[in-house]
């Protein structure tokens, strides 16, 4: 019993790590702690005498187990998109977990865990393993059943999808990312003032009717009307990040890392003259979205 004992305390001791390294792998805390879970189990089935290294032998269990249910989702095909999310959105003010999204945005970002439910699960593994926890090629060869070059191709591959490319040159995007970022700042403070103060007078913001509420219209014209729409919805700006969506500086909206909605600008100065609001799973899944550095 001491024996054993010892063995859940010195699994315990790297429970966090596990969790956080399953985490960036699914996008869901919920399976997360299942995989680790089933790692502890598989542990206590083997002679922990016989693992040299206990760190990196249940790290390579927990990847191996995200990478089975990387498969797995991929071949089920599941929508980034799905209606209890919706719903969790719509009703953002009165439900959700804190906790959960504080997670969420401070040890990964919406953006990222966006961009990499579009990497394939092995360009995911190879990319989380290395690029977020410095971790040889060497060692993720095995475990995505590559040799050392090709998983340093994927990795690199998943890089280039994550960082995206511009479609304007630097100076545009930084100032594009101001007029976005300070919107959707006072979108999140619920501040008429500060979002009408980035909005052209005769703005025009167009949505799907999966981002409205009940009878709302697609579209809505003239910087009053617009700002305030957008205060009457900014509970779900907290579920919202800064992103490079086709090239350009957009917005996703991302409750637990799952795509809702994306919004694209048209930004004319410092005001923004126009913007879209994509919610149709179709449209979001044509979208080239990267994280804005």
């Amino acid at each position: 019993m001491d024996e054993r004992d010892g063995l859940a305390e010195r699994f315990e001791a790297q429970r966090g790590q596990l969790r956080a390294v399953a985490y960036r792998m699914l996008g869901s805390l919920s399976e997360a702690d299942d995989v680790v879970q089933e790692a502890w189990l598989r542990l206590d089935r083997v002679d922990a005498d016989d693992v040299d290294n206990l760190a990196g032998w249940l790290r390579t269990v927990v990847t191996r187990l995200c990478l089975d249910a990387l498969r797995s989702r991929r071949s089920r095909r599941e929508d980034l998109t799905d209606q209890r999310a919706f719903d969790e959105v719509r009703h953002a003010g009165a439900g959700g977990d804190p906790a959960d999204e504080a997670l969420l945005a401070d040890s990964v970002g919406r953006a990222l865990l966006v961009v990499l439910d579009t990497l394939q699960p092995a360009e995911r593994v190879a990319f989380v393993l290395h690029d977020l926890y410095a971790v040889p090629f060497e060692q993720i060869a095995p475990i995505v059943e590559r040799t050392p070059v090709a998983a340093k191709k994927l990795a690199s591959r998943a890089r280039r999808k994550v960082r995206g490319v511009p479609a304007v040159p630097p100076a545009v995007v930084a100032s594009h990312r101001r007029v976005v970022s300070a919107f959707l700042a006072a979108a999140r403070a619920g501040d008429l003032d500060g979002i009408l103060a980035v909005l052209a007078p005769d703005v025009v913001r167009r949505a799907d009717p999966a981002a409205l509420p009940p009878g709302a219209a697609a579209e809505v014209r003239g910087a009053r009307a617009v700002a305030d729409g957008t205060v009457a919805l900014a509970g779900r700006s907290r579920f919202a990040e800064l992103a490079l969506v086709d090239g350009a500086v957009g917005v996703v909206v991302a409750p637990r890392g799952r795509l809702l909605f994306a919004l694209t600008f048209t930004v004319e100065g410092s005001r923004i003259a126009g913007y879209d609001v994509i919610a149709d799973p179709a449209r979001l899944r044509q979208l080239d979205l990267a994280v804005l550095d």
